[in-house]
C-alpha cells in the first residue's frame, strides 16, 4: 500500500510495508504516473514504513530514478532505514541515488 501527497514543492510518494515482487509493480505505476503528470521537479520516496526490500523492489526505484531523471526532475529518498541503507550500499545504489535522513532535511534541500 502507497501513498501519494502533494506539497507545494514535491510530489511524496509513502510505501508501506515490503517493497517486493508482490507490490513494486503498483509502487512504480503509481509513481511513474507522478512523475509524468506532476509540475514539481522534487519527487520524494519516503522509506520510513518500508520494512523490507528485494530485487524487484531495487529495480522498482531504479526504474523511477531513470524516468525520473529522463523527465528532468530530482528523485530522492529519505527515512531510509538502517537494513535497507545496507541494500543500498551493498549494491552500490546509495552512490546513486541521493538519500536524505528526514523529510525535513529534503525540504531544507530543496528551499
Amino acid at each position: 500500500m502507497q501513498s501519494l501527497l502533494i506539497r507545494s514543492q514535491a510530489a511524496i510518494l509513502r510505501p508501506c510495508g515490503a517493497l517486493n515482487a508482490a507490490t513494486a509493480a503498483e509502487f512504480q505505476s503509481q509513481f511513474h504516473s507522478a512523475i509524468l503528470s506532476e509540475q514539481n521537479s522534487a519527487l520524494l520516496i519516503d522509506m520510513s514504513q518500508v520494512e523490507s526490500l528485494d530485487s524487484a523492489g531495487l529495480m522498482a526505484l531504479v526504474s523511477t530514478l531513470n524516468l525520473a531523471q529522463a523527465n528532468g526532475k530530482r528523485l530522492s529518498l529519505c527515512a531510509v532505514s538502517v537494513s535497507i541503507r545496507i541494500v543500498f550500499e551493498l549494491t552500490q545504489l546509495d552512490r546513486v541515488f541521493e538519500i536524505f535522513d528526514s523529510m525535513t532535511a529534503f525540504e531544507l534541500a530543496i528551499a
